[in-house]
């Protein structure tokens, strides 16, 4: 009797080999996937993690482990017992060359419910404010939203527009790079950390090269677990991971606390597994091969005769993994 095959990440089975190799080429393993810290098992996401160890039906061993030795921010699992103090990847230090955009939203429109910016806060790695600055819509604004955003029309009577906004911004982003050359180049120009960054940045009428965005919103490990890639809340992300609360209500929500919070979760997961820049072979800003190159149709009767652990190797993640952000 044929043994099933088992993926070496997900340790999923199948009847037979070239299934196996399909699975690898559609699935997008890596040494990058959050992964449990007793079992191996590779997950899609840190909710998918957390669901598995602490989740309505979790690996027992795995549960037990967690619940001994877990760290419920983390999710990393301290082995063995008697092993030094745990260092939290939350808690990782700044490394400089990165700001934190957050934008405060009023409302326009007929029935106020077309966002315009009226505030621009940017952080920088230390966490100290660059810039934080009310912002007056060029359309009138026809919903304040005061009982969160704490904007008065007094506040928005003599600002700053988007344009001179966007400008202030770009100069503090691009940090004297040329614009023209931060969009294949990075010199100088520092990297943007944010929640909902194409939002925040239409809104100020502006762009910035993708390759530079780092956005909470949109990293596939702090996604919800479904395969429709929905987002978090940043206000979820923040308790589950970081541990506080933001965004309260009944307060006022500063643009800043939700800077600190998506540069502490882009912080947390920079730090996460820095070895695996050099375990994946992966330069820092370089594309990911694609499946199609990883398993290529013609290599299909190599590839069957490889074991699980080697068709794991060659398998690659389909998102630049923030880890390789501490090797620049």
């Amino acid at each position: 009797m044929n043994r099933r095959k088992r993926c070496a990440a997900c340790y999923r089975e199948f009847n037979k080999k070239e299934h196996l190799v399909e699975h690898m080429r559609t699935s997008l393993h890596s040494a990058h996937d959050p992964r449990c810290g007793v079992c191996g098992k590779h997950c899609r996401s840190l909710d998918a993690l957390r669901d598995h160890l602490t989740g309505a039906l979790p690996k027992p061993e795995c549960a037990a482990a967690f619940a001994s030795r877990g760290c419920p921010l983390c999710l990393h699992v301290v082995l063995p017992p008697t092993a030094a103090a745990h260092s939290c990847p939350a808690a990782a230090p700044p490394l400089g060359g990165v700001l934190a955009l957050g934008c405060k939203m009023v409302g326009a429109g007929s029935d106020g419910s077309l966002d315009v910016c009226a505030r621009v806060c940017v952080v920088d790695e230390q966490e100290r404010v660059v810039l934080d600055t009310f912002v007056k819509p060029h359309i009138p604004v026809t919903h304040y939203r005061y009982d969160t955003t704490g904007i008065r029309p007094e506040h928005l009577r003599d600002a700053m527009t988007p344009k001179q906004a966007a400008r202030r911004v770009q100069e503090l982003l691009l940090n004297g790079e040329p614009a023209w050359k931060a969009r294949s180049s990075r010199g100088r120009a520092r990297i943007l950390v944010g929640h909902g960054l194409d939002h925040d940045l239409e809104s100020l009428g502006m762009d910035y090269p993708e390759y530079l965005k780092r956005d909470t919103a949109r990293y596939p490990a702090l996604m919800k677990t479904s395969n429709s890639r929905l987002s978090n809340s940043l206000k979820y992300l923040t308790l589950a991971y970081l541990g506080y609360h933001i965004q309260i209500a009944g307060r006022h929500h500063h643009p800043y606390d939700d800077c600190v919070a998506a540069l502490r979760l882009y912080r947390r997961m920079r730090g996460a597994r820095p070895h695996t820049c050099r375990d994946a072979g992966v330069g820092p800003h370089a594309p990911p091969p694609t499946p199609a190159e990883a398993f290529p149709a013609w290599r299909q009767r190599e590839l069957e005769r490889m074991s699980p652990e080697e068709l794991l190797q060659l398998s690659t993640s389909d998102y630049y993994c923030w880890c390789l952000d501490a090797t620049d």
